[in-house]
């Protein structure tokens, strides 16, 4: 089973908000999901952005992809730099 962190849309038409799931990358892209990590406010004046720190390094060391958009979001947080040190052991 491939695992992708993605995101899930939400909100109404023409107002976007996204929950960060982990999902399997054969479900619909708002449908069947694993867990939830996280929030993406796109529309928020700055964005804002809440992601659960722990539940994100664990799915990654899991061998969980994310897509482009949420790889630059958990880089933003600092998250991506945090399990490249666990990882590679800094």
């Amino acid at each position: 089973m491939a695992v992708k962190i993605r995101l899930k849309r939400m909100g109404a038409k023409k107002k976007p908000f996204y929950r960060i799931v982990v999902a399997d990358s054969r479900s619909p892209r708002d449908g069947r999901f694993i867990e939830t990590i996280g929030t993406y406010n796109p529309l928020a004046e700055p964005a804002e952005i809440k992601i659960d720190e722990e539940l994100a390094l664990k799915w990654l060391q899991n061998g969980a992809k994310p897509s482009d958009t949420v790889r630059n979001l958990l880089s933003k947080q600092g998250i991506l730099e945090k399990f490249h040190n666990l990882k590679y052991g800094k």
